[in-house]
């Protein structure tokens, strides 16, 4: 989380009270959060060249610089009152936008607003599948998280992760079978895990805590904030620094269930729009879930070499359609069957707020609630 509030003194900021809690970092007058540190001689091309999900607020000599990547991974906002990584900190907050350059004078005004464009930074090229398959693996494999481990789902998505890291296994359900199923597929995987089994007790006693972190009184959020924030929560509990998800697969291999009445241009266009949105939707939510438990969120599929690669991806090959079936994330399945037992690389999984059974426990909270059924 970073976070400053402003001192004025006849119009013109006296004094700066900023912090930097962890997962986020502070480098002299540099706050942010980034797995990359950032190189202030690009400060206006930041978007562009710091190649990560990151947000930069900067104290220079003339100006306070802020910055955000262009998928929108991290939430960053300012008014005159300060600057946070949550809306409810601040009186009047104004969002800096995904790839956007911000700079404020020391009197609070707007000096710049500069924007760079995701089309700006991540091409589509045309490229062999080999070489792309590789590419993906040789991202994925080039950094090594300490003190880190995967939330697995005993989906796709996690237990190709789980065949990339070495890294200790932890999951939360609320559901019999998604536990019977998680441990099932670890022992499959010769993996130990931990599971923490949440009650609708422990569910409806955050529900509210959680959605004031997440900034979002949406059904379909909370519903999937939920799962995350005990993840985290548990896994900080275990003694981890961070924590891996596999956000990103569904956007960037074609996942999502209404990928399946596309084809095409159509479907193309739509893989493409969901990745460009995929922080205001998804990334924003997540994050602020790992300011408020003070550990680290690592997205693997989300580092720039990966996305790139997908962009070059047919879409005919992330959903695949064959006499009457198909087949969802069919590249990404492709590519774990050299790690996987068949049975878990081509099952399909429902999404987390489903699987873990949280849905179901909060529909029943929500309508005792307000005594109607929540909308989607």
């Amino acid at each position: 989380m970073i976070w400053a509030t402003f001192d004025y003194e006849a119009k013109r900021i006296r004094r700066i009270y900023a912090s930097a809690r962890y997962p986020s970092k502070q480098k002299g007058n540099v706050f942010y959060d980034s797995e990359i540190t950032p190189n202030l001689k690009f400060a206006e091309e930041l978007p562009k060249e710091l190649e990560c999900l990151h947000a930069v607020v900067a104290f220079r000599p003339s100006h306070i610089l802020l910055s955000r990547d262009i998928l929108g991974g991290k939430p960053l906002y300012f008014d005159r009152s300060g600057i946070s990584s949550f809306r409810s900190s601040l009186t009047n907050p104004e969002e800096v936008m995904p790839g956007e350059v911000v700079k404020l004078s020391y009197e609070g005004e707007i000096l710049q607003r500069k924007k760079i464009a995701f089309e700006d930074v991540m091409k589509k090229e045309q490229r062999g599948l080999e070489e792309i398959e590789e590419d993906i693996e040789k991202e994925l494999r080039s950094f090594n998280p300490e003190n880190c481990c995967i939330a697995f789902s005993g989906g796709i998505d996690s237990a190709f992760l789980s065949s990339i890291y070495d890294l200790p296994l932890i999951s939360i359900t609320a559901s019999d079978s998604e536990e019977e199923w998680i441990r099932d597929v670890a022992k499959k995987l010769s993996r130990d895990i931990e599971i923490l089994r949440i009650s609708e007790e422990e569910i409806v006693k955050v529900c509210d805590e959680v959605s004031r972190v997440i900034e979002d009184k949406s059904f379909l959020q909370l519903s999937i904030a939920l799962p995350v924030h005990f993840a985290m929560k548990f896994a900080k509990e275990l003694g981890f620094e961070s924590i891996i998800f596999g956000q990103g697969a569904d956007e960037l291999f074609g996942g999502y269930k209404r990928y399946e009445r596309l084809s095409g241009n159509e479907l193309e266009k739509a893989l493409f729009e969901d990745l460009k949105s995929i922080g205001p939707k998804n990334l924003v939510r997540d994050t602020k879930l790992s300011y408020f438990n003070e550990i680290e969120l690592v997205l693997p599929y989300l580092r720039w070499g990966v996305v790139r690669s997908c962009l070059s991806i047919p879409p005919a090959m992330k959903v695949r359609k064959s006499e009457g079936v198909v087949v969802r994330k069919y590249f990404l399945r492709k590519m774990a069957e050299k790690y996987l037992p068949e049975e878990v690389v081509w099952r399909e999984k429902k999404a987390i707020q489903y699987s873990t059974g949280v849905a179901k426990i909060l529909k029943k909270f929500y309508f005792s609630r307000t005594g109607k059924a929540p909308g989607f």
